[in-house]
């Protein structure tokens, strides 16, 4: 038994289920701007305050922030900042102003066949037959639920998938990163950092008067999703410092049926002709999670996790 590897796959399945709802309203709060940049960089902040305050308040509970010791760990912070919490923001939510949903829920969800190529021969994680089995299981029934695979991407699909391979980069940087600072530093860095970056984008495309001048419908949007993206990147990168990249990236496709119930409910649809994926995705999900729970201590690198002083 691993309690910690344990908390990681716990922590994993809160954040798949933050990252349903997510999803379903990130759908409609793009649509309430006239630009996905602004409304990447609004959420963004929002998030970065918010965990910048859960650290200022939450320091004796282990909400703390760790300074990193050597050039490298600064560098890899910044690297976080880059491709994880400004660039592919920009490139997902730009390609999904223009793409249709399923395409877009079907590239974003190839993530964990990403990490799973990178993760064995960059962090030496160990997989068996069945995680390759529940990875299978998970594109498969994400290529049902998108209706089959994109026959052509075009500009739109791109950008998601270039979004999506550097998130896949991120993790394993983050998995690395996180041997020798906490999750809050990461967390804060990757959104922090980011939330910088795409302000400056912002100010190169003459579009910061936009950011200040939010109508208060677009306030409540931002609020909203920065919250949840909050929560996240919070319980994300505590789950990526107890268990394994491919496990936790695995789990997380589990947002998937969640999106899809809350579509439902909203939009008044039966989830019918959906349910066989669905059950696909769920098996894959509960099948590595499953792995990850019985598994026994971490390979590859070390992993520090932080506890309360």
């Amino acid at each position: 038994m691993n309690p910690t590897r344990r908390t990681g796959i716990l922590l994993a399945l809160a954040t798949a289920a933050i990252s349903g709802v997510s999803v379903f309203l990130n759908g409609y709060g793009v649509k309430a701007f006239g630009s996905s940049t602004v409304y990447t960089t609004g959420k963004n902040l929002v998030a970065a305050v918010i965990l910048l305050a859960l650290v200022g308040v939450g320091g004796r509970r282990g909400a703390r922030l760790t300074r990193p010791t050597r050039r490298g760990q600064w560098l890899a912070l910044g690297a976080i900042g880059v491709i994880g919490g400004s660039v592919p923001f920009v490139l997902f939510f730009e390609g999904l102003a223009r793409a249709s949903s399923p395409q877009a829920a079907f590239v974003h969800k190839t993530l964990v066949l990403w990490v799973a190529l990178l993760a064995v021969p960059l962090l030496r994680e160990r997989l068996q037959w069945g995680h390759w089995l529940a990875i299978a299981l998970l594109v498969v029934g994400q290529v049902g639920l998108a209706g089959g695979a994109p026959e052509s991407f075009g500009t739109p699909g791109l950008m998601i998938l270039g979004a999506t391979l550097l998130w896949s980069l991120e993790v394993v940087v983050a998995k690395r990163l996180l041997a020798g600072v906490s999750s809050w530093t990461v967390g804060v860095a990757r959104m922090g950092l980011g939330s910088v970056a795409l302000l400056g984008w912002l100010a190169v495309r003459g579009q910061l008067g936009a950011l200040v001048s939010l109508t208060g419908a677009e306030v409540g949007w931002a609020l909203a999703t920065g919250a949840l993206l909050a929560g996240y990147v919070a319980t994300w990168f505590a789950a990526l410092a107890r268990a394994q990249a491919v496990d936790v990236t695995a789990v997380l496709v589990l947002a998937a049926p969640v999106t899809a119930l809350l579509s439902a409910a909203v939009n008044g649809t039966t989830l019918a002709p959906q349910t066989p994926w669905l059950a696909m995705v769920v098996l894959g999900g509960v099948t590595m999670a499953w792995l990850g729970w019985r598994a026994g201590p971490l390979g590859g690198a070390p992993v520090r996790v932080e506890t309360p002083r």
